[in-house]
């Protein structure tokens, strides 16, 4: 039973979920909506401007009716009105189009917003599976938006017979008036009867929007596995994860050990700790600790101090300090400054003794490490 309620579609899509859904071309639309919003315009935009589409429209009329008995066999001045008569006609119409455009950018803004998506262009052999098809023309969403066409016809259709049957007499009389008045008339009345009709598209985008909102988040929702794969996914294979970071750790190891040739002292535990210093006079504030490392690094940092001929030292409290307290690359902490001037001192006189000659430096001695910062101290 528990494998079988994984399963269930019962949680909500997570926000990588939408997104990519986004990225596929899946967001909610609402047909209803972009039909209700161009056709809302395009009766403003005739409400508005009726009038002068009119006379746009009887000008282009009256300029292709009315010709010399002689420019009746002239082909070109047959082009010429045509021409005419053409411009006329997108001089009516342009007004109209362009805001029939900035609707259609505008609509699709609403619900959804706008979405360029390659890969809902791309083709999908899976929709010619008739298996499928059959499914989906008797799902529940082909139902609904079966129920939904029918309402919508009913409605439209019941109020367009009432709009249109108290109308009669006024679209009778339209053949008795001049062209001049009768063309905005005319107009004027598509655009009142389309007001009203188009009303009845309010009520059906209204409930459209919301149903396609749901209709959308019940098709993303995800079972409980999902969302686990999908968190397994974002966080990384833990196998994977780990021989990762064993391959960083490494490189670090690597990286570290290429620093240790240019260490100025080797600091040791005697066994347990080793840590490499250097300074630079000039470029550093204080020495840096370049390289560290326990039993066999500590080691490896000792041999490769040897094979580079560079000063090891064992001096256990100021180590096992600088090894706890310090990480790489970062400068020794400001209470350590005397134990590890006193180290480098030491290390510069033996490299000079070893190039020069004369009588060894004394070992530095009892160097002053606060307790604080000794682990064996503070466990004592």
């Amino acid at each position: 039973m528990a494998e079988e309620s994984d399963l269930e579609k019962t949680e909500p899509a997570s926000p990588r979920r939408l997104e990519k859904a986004h990225e596929e071309g899946q967001v909610a639309r609402s047909r209803e909506l972009v039909t209700f919003v161009m056709l809302t315009t395009g009766v403003a935009a005739l409400w508005t401007m009726g009038e002068m589409m009119g006379v746009h429209f009887a000008n282009a009329m009256r300029n292709g009716l009315q010709f010399e008995r002689a420019s009746a066999f002239d082909a070109s001045h047959m082009m010429v009105q045509a021409g005419t008569a053409l411009l006329h006609a997108l001089q009516a119409l342009m007004p109209l189009l362009v805001m029939l455009l900035v609707a259609a950018l505008v609509a699709p803004m609403l619900l959804g917003g706008w979405l360029l998506s390659g890969k809902a262009l791309l083709p999908k052999f899976s929709k010619l599976n008739p298996v499928a098809g059959l499914a989906r023309m008797f799902s529940a969403e082909a139902l609904a938006e079966l129920v939904k066409t029918l309402v919508k016809s009913v409605l439209i259709g019941g109020i367009a017979w009432w709009v249109l049957s108290g109308k009669l007499p006024t679209i009778m009389g339209l053949m008795s008036e001049p062209v001049n008045s009768a063309l905005p008339h005319t107009l004027r009345l598509v655009a009142v009867s389309c007001a009203l009709i188009i009303a009845s598209l309010l009520l059906v985008a209204g409930i459209d929007v919301p149903y396609q909102l749901w209709s959308h988040a019940r098709k993303l929702r995800m079972s409980r596995e999902d969302l686990r794969q999908e968190q397994k996914e974002s966080d990384g294979d833990p196998l994977l994860k780990a021989q990762i970071r064993r391959q960083q750790q490494q490189m670090a190891k690597r990286r570290m050990m290429a620093e240790v040739p240019k260490a100025d002292i080797i600091v040791t535990n005697p066994t347990h700790y080793a840590v490499a210093l250097k300074y630079s006079d000039g470029e550093m504030r204080a020495p840096r600790v370049i390289a560290k490392g326990a039993d066999l690094v500590a080691l490896r940092i000792r041999a490769m101090a040897q094979e580079h001929s560079i000063p090891v030292l064992e001096a256990p409290p100021l180590t096992r300090a600088l090894f706890r307290h310090t990480q790489l690359g970062e400068e020794i902490p400001l209470t350590l400054y005397a134990a590890v001037a006193e180290v480098l001192a030491w290390a510069y006189q033996l490299k000079r003794q070893y190039s020069e000659g004369g009588v060894l430096p004394r070992t530095p001695q009892d160097l002053p490490v606060p307790a604080s910062l000794d682990p064996l101290a503070n466990a004592a």
